[in-house]
């Protein structure tokens, strides 16, 4: 039995998001265990490295699975990506070691939520971008993303029910780019609770354009309540832009 380790992209604009779920096959995971069961004539499960929401679009998603195959790594990856739908792609297989998982094994990921920040069209983008055309000062988001930076409990920036684990996690890097018109912002860090990116993003847009003060943030953190941040922004603008072993 190998394992091996995969990489995919996918659109996600049309999906449950990527966990397979029982009352819809319309999920990137159900696609891609249905043409791998049916590539090798018996049911394969397979782990993402965690799980993207419904409408949240992936670059480079690392997923694994063990198989027993006399097929090559190139032969696997040309299957996939001749039976998978357009808007799903793999872009590398690879033998990985036996211990090897997807999720168990992660040490960061890094995001990219992107903001269409005018109210011209985008009619190319407007799939990968949230449009709010309001004056944003880049600036006081910096200065307010500084306190985000680090080991923090992050549950105040999750839209989580029930809390079962920790929910510390250390972000480590936050970077706030205009480039024309769009307003990019990227996130890396140990892991992210769910929603927390598109939160922590849409916290910070409130705090660029003036509806929040750069001090929320603290209060999100000694309070740990939802309410004290700020929206959670639409997936459609959240990419998963890489995830480091």
């Amino acid at each position: 039995m190998t394992n091996y380790k995969i990489t995919v992209q996918y659109d996600g604009t049309r999906y449950n998001g990527w966990q397979r779920q029982g009352n819809t096959q319309n999920t990137v995971q159900g696609k891609l265990e249905n043409v791998l069961s049916e590539m090798l004539g018996h049911r394969i499960e397979i782990h993402g490295s965690g799980r993207t929401d419904k409408g949240v679009h992936a670059a480079a998603q690392t997923a694994s699975f063990k198989a027993d195959t006399q097929m090559t790594t190139e032969e696997i990856r040309a299957y996939l990506n001749r039976y998978l739908p357009e808007d799903i792609g793999v872009t590398e297989v690879l033998k990985a070691e036996e211990r090897f998982h997807a999720r168990l094994c992660v040490k960061s990921k890094t995001y990219v939520y992107r903001i269409w920040n005018t109210d011209l069209p985008n009619v190319f983008g407007h799939r990968y971008m949230y449009t709010f055309a309001k004056a944003v000062d880049t600036d006081k988001m910096k200065r307010a993303a500084e306190q985000l930076l680090g080991r923090h409990d992050f549950v105040g920036f999750s839209s989580l029910k029930r809390v079962k684990k920790s929910t510390v996690r250390t972000v480590t890097d936050i970077r706030i780019e205009r480039i024309g018109n769009e307003l990019k912002m990227t996130f890396a860090g140990d892991g992210f609770l769910y929603n927390s990116v598109r939160i922590m993003a849409g916290t910070l847009l409130e705090i660029g354009c003036g509806v929040r003060d750069g001090e929320c943030i603290r209060t999100v953190f000694t309070t740990k309540q939802r309410a004290a941040a700020g929206e959670t922004l639409p997936a459609k603008g959240l990419t998963l832009m890489s995830v480091e072993y």
